[in-house]
Parts: structure tokens; C-alpha cells; sequence
């Protein structure tokens, strides 16, 4: 009987152990600070990610912290069509992910530069790409490795290494969104935002790789650099995001799309909107105006002719 109860009081010490795990798991929120951080370096199941050049990350990070480089390591590809940066394959994915040290249970944790937001879009595009893979817990530090060292919280230097995992995708294909889906919710009067600086949404200035100028009809410009305070790396607050929200005309529920050149910018309308402002009706285009005007017959709009 006395045995009984003993393995009783185990089993749920373990219910309670896993509990507590899928809750740290769940609870991850999009955005953390560096007192977050600092506060939490070093446990078990959290793993920490670099996301700036390798000589900066070697000279300090956060404790524990592994280094990927955004541009190098398999985040974006060419896909077979020619269309530069696009999300690579699930099976792709996977394999960096378990050779970064990345499990299913572990919360990543993504560290941007945090010198402007063009580059607190390497963490929200990665962000996305966690998501489309089936894996929420996920956060960025808000402000980037340039708040954390700000902070002067402790550094460690040098390059650290995880063994490699075995991570298993649930790809969320409704997350992906391809020229025809755009096309359609165009027809349909979904809301498309332009991530985009204001002189490529009215047609001054365009992308190498874009074929034309402008934007697609009717889209309505929210610059990914309005996000985030004096554009830098710390996001706006959400009573401030929905006021930029409604000067813009764009709603904060229902279907839209975000689009920029190559899905590196809309990551971060896609952030805000889906992730802050909390519309998860807001998706992402990822091959955007490179993809769209590779196909001349895709209508454009073009405010500013000379």
C-alpha cells in the first residue's frame, strides 16, 4: 500500500513537471525585455539566438547564446522560379533549426541587432518562420543586442555551439501565401499593406530585382519604420500602434496581407499586426513586389509617373 502511494506522489510530481514545461512553453510572449533576459540566461529549454554579424557576436553576447547568420545559414532561398529570399522547405528548415541545437520543446529566444528596424526585421522574419513551422514559443528581445548591451548586463565572449537536435515541422501551409492568393484578395477587397519606404509605394524608387515600379492597387502604406520608436529597434507601444493603425485606415481585425519587396520588411507589418496588435487574420506575402512583378500581366499601380 505504502508503495502505491509513493509511486502515486511520483507520477504526479511528473504530471506537474510537464505541465510546468508545456506552460513555459505556451506562455512564450512576442516580445521580451532585457531584464527577461537577464533574468532567465542559462535555464534549461530556453535557447538563445545571435542575430548579428559573427565578429560582433564573438566579441559578446548573451550568455549561452548561439550565433546564426541570417544571410548565409538557409533562412531564405532562391526558389525555382528565380524569386529571391522565399521560406526554404520544411525539411530544410528542420535540419538548421536541429543543427542550431533546436528542439520542439525549447523556447527560442531571438536576439537582433536593434540598431534600426530593418534590422529587428531579422528577427521578425525568423520569428515567422518559427511560426510556419509549427513552433510558437518564440520571442525577440525588444531593442535588440543594442538595448542588452546598453543595459551593461553581462557579456560572454567567444562561440558557443548546442548539440544537435532532432526538431520535427507541423508546417502551417495557411500561412503561406503565394501570387494567386494576393490576386484574389485583391479582387475580394482584402486590405494589402505595403511595408515598403514611401518613395518605392508611390513608384519614385523600386528594388534591383522588382521588374516595375509602384505598388498593387489599392494597397494602403504603413513604412515598416513607423513601427518602432524614431525607427530603431524598440517596437511602439500597442496604444500608439493602433492610433498609427487608424491615421493609416487600416483596420486591426479582419483579413489583410502585408507585402514589401521580399518579405524581409513585411515580416515586421506582419509582426505588429498579428503578433502586437493582436489581428491573427494578418498574413504575410512572402515573394512580395519581386514575385508579384514577375508576372507582367499582375496589375500595378504607379501614384507618381515622370
Amino acid at each position: 500500500m505504502k508503495r502505491k502511494v509513493i509511486m502515486k506522489k511520483i507520477v504526479i510530481l511528473l504530471a506537474i513537471s510537464l505541465l510546468g514545461i508545456a506552460g513555459s512553453i505556451h506562455a512564450a510572449t512576442p516580445l521580451v525585455d532585457v531584464a527577461w533576459i537577464t533574468a532567465n540566461a542559462g535555464k534549461s529549454g530556453i535557447v538563445f539566438v545571435d542575430l548579428r554579424g559573427n565578429a560582433a557576436y564573438l566579441r559578446g553576447h548573451v550568455p549561452g547564446a548561439i550565433h546564426t547568420n541570417y544571410g548565409k545559414d538557409g533562412w531564405r532561398e532562391k526558389n525555382s522560379g528565380g524569386i529571391i529570399g522565399m521560406i526554404p522547405s520544411s525539411t530544410k528548415l528542420a535540419k538548421l533549426f536541429g543543427g542550431l541545437g533546436i528542439g520542439n520543446n525549447d523556447h527560442v529566444v531571438l536576439l537582433p541587432p536593434g540598431n534600426s528596424s530593418s534590422d529587428m526585421g531579422i528577427g521578425t522574419r525568423i520569428y515567422w518562420t518559427f511560426k510556419v513551422m509549427g513552433h510558437d514559443a518564440v520571442s525577440i528581445l525588444n531593442g535588440g543586442m543594442k538595448a542588452y548591451k546598453k543595459s551593461k548586463a553581462t557579456l560572454e565572449k567567444g562561440k558557443l555551439k548546442l548539440a544537435s537536435k532532432t526538431f520535427t515541422p507541423h508546417w502551417r501551409n495557411d500561412m503561406i501565401v503565394s501570387r494567386a492568393d494576393v490576386k484574389k484578395a485583391l479582387e475580394a477587397g482584402v486590405p494589402l499593406i505595403d511595408s515598403r519606404t514611401y518613395d518605392q509605394y508611390v513608384g519614385l524608387n523600386q528594388h534591383p530585382k522588382a521588374k516595375s515600379k509602384g505598388t498593387i492597387p489599392g494597397a494602403i502604406v504603413l513604412p515598416q519604420n513607423w513601427l518602432t520608436v524614431g525607427g530603431k529597434g524598440s517596437f511602439r507601444s500597442n496604444s500608439e500602434l493602433k492610433k498609427i493603425y487608424d491615421a493609416s485606415g487600416i483596420p486591426t481585425s479582419g483579413e489583410q496581407i502585408t507585402f514589401c519587396n521580399t518579405g524581409h520588411w513585411a515580416s515586421i507589418d506582419w509582426f505588429v499586426g498579428s503578433e502586437l496588435v493582436g489581428n491573427k487574420q494578418t498574413q504575410m506575402y512572402d515573394g512580395s513586389m519581386v514575385d508579384w512583378t514577375a508576372d507582367s500581366s499582375m496589375p500595378m499601380e504607379r501614384k507618381l509617373s515622370y
